[in-house]
């Protein structure tokens, strides 16, 4: 048990360290940017959410549910309708349970979103990080090198997606006016949930996998909600121009090819 602890352990640190990595290119942009720069990196952050919700969550939801023998589209819908209610939940709650930290500048865009994101992108990395390290522990158990390289390559594979993570969540809140270093620590925090909830997995491992199918949609319904509610329309209020959208692409289409080059 102590082994496959250390390789969970590793693994998912491996994962955080890549979102703390693109959280920490927050430090290359200047600190005051154009409008159409802000609108970018909105519509950015939205569109590696989208991406992610479809190719990191809902697909692999339903095919693990179809491998349990129950009817796919079901955890799909279901954790998905969850996630959104308790997004719909925080959204009500947050104007009041929100620290004030997260109010960095008086008239700034509202605090509400920025923990919206946050929250979002960090319930995204749970189950991420519960695969990793579950894969992790049974390429320790087992000793197999098939199973070792396979588990090297999902941490190496889902590493670098978070990459684009880190920076979704980090750029947009330098751009709103957050100093550099509590924006990167906001990025880099959400990536920290990976190896905590990896380690937790290995120790009740029986009774979490059955649940794998709902907690993955339950993360995709979050962040859809955020993109739809939050980003999108924040990345589209500009008087003509296509930047806002034009991120969302770059976004998108980023983080697709990184889930379908991966897998």
């Amino acid at each position: 048990m102590t082994q496959a602890i250390l390789w969970a352990a590793g693994g998912t640190g491996f994962t955080a360290l890549m979102t703390a990595s693109g959280a920490a290119m927050v430090f290359l942009f200047r600190k005051n940017a154009s409008p159409q720069l802000h609108r970018v990196m909105l519509g950015f952050a939205a569109g590696v959410m989208i991406a992610a919700s479809m190719w990191s969550l809902l697909i692999p939801a339903i095919e693990e549910a179809q491998e349990m023998g129950m009817i796919g589209w079901v955890p799909a819908a279901g954790g998905s309708a969850l996630g959104i209610a308790f997004l719909l939940l925080m959204d009500y709650l947050l104007p009041h349970l929100t620290p004030d930290t997260f109010h960095w500048r008086e008239g700034e865009t509202p605090r509400k979103r920025t923990a919206l994101m946050v929250l979002a992108v960090t319930l995204h990395n749970i189950p991420e990080g519960m695969a990793v390290g579950i894969s992790c522990a049974l390429a320790a158990q087992s000793g197999e090198p098939t199973l070792m390289t396979a588990s090297a390559a999902l941490a190496v594979g889902i590493g670098i997606q978070n990459f684009p993570e880190g920076a979704a969540i980090a750029l947009p809140l330098r751009q709103e006016g957050m100093s550099r270093p509590r924006a990167f620590a906001m990025g880099a925090l959400s990536g920290l949930v990976e190896p905590l909830f990896g380690i937790l997995t290995v120790l009740v491992a029986g009774s979490v996998q059955p649940l794998m199918p709902w907690l993955l949609s339950f993360a995709a319904g979050a962040m859809l909600y955020v993109v739809v509610e939050e980003l999108i329309p924040e990345a589209n209020l500009s008087q003509g121009g296509h930047t806002g959208t034009l991120g969302v692409m770059t976004g998108f289409l980023l983080m697709m090819i990184l889930d379908v080059a991966l897998g």
